[in-house]
């Protein structure tokens, strides 16, 4: 299976040229340094999920349009052949299950919260509603001035167009599947 980076890299660049913008004009839109638009463009990084988010909303595109791996009828996927996005020194996994194809308006994520670790995010897109089902552990998620306590077994769905927060407040890994939706 392809990595995880060279995805992201022929997608950047593909989204990038789509638009008809250069380097310089992407980083002013997305806020992140030409160095690292470069690398990311080359393969080379390793970005976080958040300088990816800065890039996906500098370009106006769901966060998968980064991350959509080349399609198939058809799509058994091995969560252990999927290179995760980490977050949080890599205390916070992302596994990018469906990614958003730009047709279907929706992404589908599983995700692994090491004990007491921490993952704020960018906002999505306007319009954007997230859903999350907790597997196993706890998650506290941070959305404007409330916050929600999702227990194992429990789900949440949220506006997740403005800054909103994951953090596992267990002593064990929170499991959980996120599904987002982009009108």
């Amino acid at each position: 299976m392809e990595s995880v980076n060279k995805i992201v890299a022929r997608n950047v660049r593909n989204l990038r040229e789509k638009n008809n913008l250069s380097m310089d004009q992407l980083v002013r839109l997305s806020g992140v340094s030409k160095s690292m638009l470069a690398q990311i463009e080359r393969g080379e990084a390793n970005p976080t999920i958040s300088t990816l988010w800065k890039i996906s909303n500098g370009l106006k595109v769901p966060f998968d349009a980064l991350t959509v791996r080349p399609k198939s009828d058809y799509e058994i996927v091995k969560t252990g052949e999927v290179e995760p996005l980490l977050e949080d020194k890599g205390r916070v996994r992302n596994y990018s299950l469906f990614p958003d194809d730009e047709n279907r308006r929706f992404a589908v994520y599983y995700l692994e919260l090491d004990p007491e670790s921490f993952w704020e995010s960018e906002p999505h897109l306007k319009g954007t509603t997230e859903f999350i089902t907790v597997f196993a552990g706890s998650l506290e998620v941070r959305t404007g001035d409330r916050i929600f306590d999702v227990e194992q077994g429990e789900s949440i769905r949220f506006p997740g167009d403005r800054i909103h927060s994951y953090r596992n407040t267990g002593q064990e890994m929170t499991v959980l599947h996120m599904i987002l939706y982009n009108p």
